[in-house]
């Protein structure tokens, strides 16, 4: 089979303006970015609020290993499989960080042939929503050290400055840099660093906001430092946040992409869901269920972060409720949880598949104590063997939960049409009750505790007095009734990546706490994660490359 870039250049796309008249969209409310990709305008978006809203389904996924689960390839197979049954069906994904592209994970655009396109443009710069993203991050924290330089009020105290930079690259010699060296014309000398664009409080705002009104609230409630007095500063009093909004007009509008076959696709946003909350956009997901019968979407890494956020934090605050969930698990992923290497995954190990199972039964039952229908999706590989799916089978339905045999990276949408009926099933039976995991009553600390005892299975939580006393400090400030955003590895339920399979009794470790007042949320540092991620040894911009032709090879 040809490679997946190969596939996406043969892929006979259609005239985005098309692809928009499936969905009802008039060419006047897209604004093109060539022929293949267009954003919603800001008049279309307000002119949906009216409509009846669709089902809504949440793809996840078993804990992340090298070894593969496809969850953005299921999310796309299985969009393409509604629509071959006739639903009237819409995806929406988050678009790819350069980082990863020219790191290690490669590009986010699926597999085989269930992939979105054009596939070089969204993994590359796409229509700019990054970059914009990262300047209007970095104008407000420039205007924080105008505002410090000239002294303006409120005064900030320049070691209680808060605000970071950000920079869409993996790149670790940023993490903690020095400004304002060479003198008092350069500004006050202070400590500070660089996250990525992805782990941006200024990405996660205009992923939660509902509309651009919203938007510029969360924008000016976002704290950039603290007075002599430790009174809280934000953008609002530093007077950013309408220069802001301007770099962010475009950003904040959806963008239209499609499928190999050629079903539409919102792409918008892209926080990680290892140090972020991991979901696509509130505007394209709210937009989307008015434009559709279905929408899929999917949230980052696996269940434990991305699907614990979506459901603790998006659906919280925008009142979103999915109708079901689809888990995305591997048998080769499942054997390397059970302690197979990655050169011996080809081999049959009903022993380490059996043990590593236990990951995909602690997902199933977190996702049940949310209150939704789940169904499995087994993404099958050429070196499955029938009693590897059969052992498989067998285990779901021990738990009560249907598993779907999918073959989408090889047959496209034709090949998920198993689990496209078990999703309508599911969501036509209306057994979701949907409820949070903690009520926001709790304290601070004890959502924490919530997740870490609950979804991890950890014995205790850890933190200095240090963290204990900044939580309690915010509580008094008015901010306990936010949600927790953990940040971790996404490769186990611990803090330990090594430690695979469904480890209990370990002690979450929280090193650090972050308010993120304009997004909503209190965010836990936990165990060695890093917000700024660091190039592998190989990376793989090394072999990414422009051809004779001027087309971009080595993505993957």
């Amino acid at each position: 089979m040809a490679s997946d870039i190969e596939i996406a250049r043969a892929a006979r796309k259609k005239p985005i303006q098309e692809v928009a008249a499936r969905l009802g969209v008039d060419p006047e409310d897209i604004i093109p970015y060539g022929h293949d990709k267009a954003k919603l305008s800001a008049r279309y978006l307000s002119g949906l609020r009216s409509k009846a809203s669709g089902k809504l389904v949440l793809v996840t996924a078993i804990s992340p290993t090298p070894a593969g689960e496809g969850k953005t390839t299921t999310s796309i197979g299985l969009a393409d499989a509604m629509n071959r049954i006739g639903k009237n069906t819409l995806l929406c994904l988050r678009e790819p960080s350069l980082g990863p592209c020219f790191g290690m994970k490669g590009g986010a655009t699926g597999g085989g042939l269930a992939q979105v396109v054009p596939m070089e443009d969204i993994n590359l710069h796409f229509t700019g929503d990054f970059h914009a993203i990262s300047a209007a991050h970095n104008l407000l924290a420039a205007m924080v050290d105008n505002h410090i330089h000239w002294g303006a009020e409120p005064r900030i105290d320049p070691v209680r400055k808060t605000w970071r930079r950000v920079v869409d690259m993996n790149d670790r010699s940023l993490r903690a840099i020095v400004t304002g060296m060479g003198g008092p014309a350069n500004g006050t000398p202070a400590e500070t660093g660089f996250d990525i664009t992805a782990a941006s409080e200024v990405m996660a705002v205009l992923c939660l906001a509902r509309d651009p009104a919203d938007l510029e609230a969360r924008l000016g409630r976002m704290i950039v430092g603290y007075t002599g007095n430790r009174e809280p500063v934000t953008a609002a009093d530093v007077k950013a946040v309408g220069a802001m909004m301007a770099l962010l007009r475009d950003a904040m509008l959806p963008t239209l992409v499609q499928t190999l076959e050629n079903n539409p696709c919102l792409i918008h946003g892209g926080p990680f869901a290892n140090i972020a909350h991991g979901c696509n956009s509130v505007i394209a997901t709210r937009a989307a269920l008015r434009m559709a019968d279905y929408v899929i979407t999917e949230a980052g890494f696996g269940a434990d972060l991305g699907a614990e956020k979506f459901l603790n934090i998006k659906c919280r605050q925008s009142g979103l409720s999915p109708d079901a969930a689809v888990l995305v698990a591997t048998v080769r992923a499942l054997k390397m949880h059970g302690g197979l290497g990655k050169d011996d995954l080809g081999s049959v190990s009903y022993a380490a598949l059996e043990r590593g199972l236990a990951n995909l039964g602690r997902h199933m039952d977190n996702l049940k104590k949310f209150g939704i229908p789940v169904i499995v999706a087994l993404n099958r590989f050429t070196t499955d063997t029938s009693a590897e799916i059969n052992a498989v089978q067998a285990f779901c339905a021990a738990q009560g939960v249907q598993m779907s045999l999918c073959t989408h990276w090889a047959e496209g949408g034709r090949g998920a049409e198993e689990l496209a009926h078990a999703v309508v099933a599911a969501t036509g039976a209306r057994l979701s009750g949907f409820r949070p995991l903690y009520g926001s009553d709790l304290t601070l600390m004890e959502k924490i505790e919530a997740i870490a005892t609950s979804i991890y299975r950890a014995e205790r939580v850890e933190a200095p007095k240090s963290v204990r006393a900044q939580l309690a400090a915010w509580e008094k400030a008015g901010f306990a009734h936010l949600p927790v955003c953990m940040a971790k590895t996404q490769y186990s339920f611990s803090t330990d990546p090594a430690l695979l399979g469904a480890p209990e009794g370990h002690v979450l470790r929280v090193r650090e706490v972050r308010l993120s007042a304009g997004a909503g949320f209190v965010a836990a540092i936990c165990g060695d994660i890093m917000t700024m991620p660091g190039l592998p040894r190989r990376p793989a911009a090394e072999v990414i490359h422009l051809n004779a032709n001027g087309q971009v090879d080595g993505l993957s």
